[in-house]
């Protein structure tokens, strides 16, 4: 397979982005093998699991603890990857950062209660592991998450036992978009970072992929808002759906 992919007659190198559709293989025209991914790392929130509702509902009962009102999930669900305070940030941007760091403390405090109670796998992905781990393709997980957090909600999904890697917030010194954490996930694993596709809904996940020299996925089913620019990080797929990630893999 080459990223130079035909869409109705035209080659994607030759098509304006804009134009691109969002399952295509963008960009350069380097040649990729998919016979030579013998790994898969995800990203956690809004790309492996729909977190947002138990992040959400954690944020409500923070925001009533200070008489502040609640946030619609769909109103606020895009800031679910970035973070507890991107999520305090998008639901009062005008409180001073003092008062944001309490509130933050106090959705903190909920979330380790509800962590996993409402989150769920997104539609496509159980196929998508189900066939890599039929291939004998190991696969994981690189979160900002702190581990007190991504490891139990794993535990709780039962699929901590099947990942060779969980590499946390707090693995490692530092955290995406440096490569640290992706190569430790590379290395327990036991695949070379070329080898490895990572799959991610952030900016810093699509850069992290790239410092690393890993394959770079943008997994458009996630947390990315109208204003992310998505198709301006660095990148060598973009998929709409697990479905297609799938499809890819089978390909090879």
């Amino acid at each position: 397979m080459t990223k130079g992919l035909a869409t109705e007659g035209m080659s994607i190198d030759a098509m304006p982005i804009d134009a691109m559709p969002i399952d295509a293989v963008p960009i350069d025209a380097v040649a990729i093998d998919t016979m030579q991914i013998k790994g898969v790392l995800f990203d956690l929130d809004g790309t492996l699991v729909d977190t947002a509702p138990d992040l959400v509902l954690a944020l409500n009962l923070a925001l009533n603890d200070f008489g502040l009102p609640s946030q619609l999930l769909e109103d606020i669900r895009f800031a679910a990857s970035h973070g507890s305070l991107a999520l305090v940030e998008a639901a009062q941007p005008h409180l001073n950062d003092e008062e944001k760091a309490a509130i933050q403390q106090a959705l903190l405090t909920h979330y380790h209660r509800v962590n996993g109670q409402a989150a769920k796998l997104f539609d496509g992905m159980l196929p998508l592991l189900q066939h890599l781990s039929d291939q004998r393709i190991p696969y994981g997980v690189v979160t900002n998450k702190a581990a007190r957090f991504a490891r139990p909600l794993l535990h709780r999904l039962e699929l901590a036992s099947k990942m060779p890697a969980i590499i946390s917030g707090d693995s490692t010194t530092q955290s995406k978009p440096h490569p640290a954490p992706m190569r430790l996930a590379a290395s327990q694993l036991g695949v070379s970072c070329a080898h490895i596709l990572y799959l991610g809904d952030a900016k810093r996940d699509l850069e992290a992929a790239r410092n690393s020299d890993m394959l770079g996925g943008i997994a458009h089913w996630g947390y990315i808002g109208n204003n992310d620019h998505a198709h301006l990080w660095p990148h060598d797929f973009g998929f709409e759906a697990p479905s297609k990630v799938l499809e890819l893999l089978k390909q090879g």
